[in-house]
């Protein structure tokens, strides 16, 4: 409909029959078309670049503050978790994490125990694993990497285009629904000023 439109601006500019609506919703797709090509990309790029670099000063962040720590399990697996309740390695890491009770030493040499999770295919009471932790000690989460950060960033990017681009046929299809609507409402009322003399004219009433 909007290609229709857009090919009728040139077409409906000397045509009697033309009716000033028609030349308004050309010029309103023409406008939609013309924001979803050059806005909607650019918003896109805009909000990627800034999720990207938001991400990648949270990469470093985390990188910075979260440490590779030895552990030794106490207890065996408490059952298998898919992702091990981190969304933020879930894209980055497929395989079977499994969760565990283990002890580990803060950097101040305080013994710590918890349950954390592990992708260490061995887990029985005594064995040996790393896990990550924070500057004060405590089980941390394992910090995202690089290359999960700019798919984040693209798939933000990618969204915010999309969405663009939709409210912009959205708020097209309403001011075109609009004007249609006004259309009617003076095609009703000029019907109403000459409908009851309609079809009597040279009847002598």
């Amino acid at each position: 409909m909007t290609v229709r439109a857009l090919l009728g601006i040139r077409r409906w500019r000397h045509n009697p029959v033309c009716r000033r609506t028609d030349r308004h919703e050309a010029w309103v797709a023409l406008t939609a078309l013309l924001l979803m090509l050059l806005v909607a990309p650019v918003l896109g790029w805009k909000t990627g670049s800034l999720t990207d670099d938001a991400l990648r000063r949270t990469v470093r962040a985390q990188h910075e503050q979260r440490h590779l720590t030895p552990a030794v399990v106490v207890r065996g697996p408490s059952g298998p978790s898919r992702f091990a309740q981190e969304p933020e390695t879930a894209v980055t890491e497929s395989s079977m994490r499994t969760s565990v009770v283990a002890d580990w030493r803060a950097p101040d040499g305080t013994a710590r125990r918890g349950t954390v999770s592990t992708a260490a295919t061995k887990t029985a009471p005594g064995s040996p694993i790393r896990i990550w932790t924070d500057d004060s000690g405590n089980a941390a989460t394992r910090p995202m990497d690089t290359s999960t950060a700019h798919t984040h960033a693209a798939l933000a990017g990618l969204g915010a285009a999309l969405a663009a681009a939709g409210l912009t046929e959205f708020a097209r299809r309403v001011v075109v629904w609009r004007m249609m609507q006004r259309r009617y409402e003076r095609l009703d009322h000029a019907w109403a000023e000459v409908g009851p003399d309609w079809g009597r004219t040279g009847t002598g009433s």
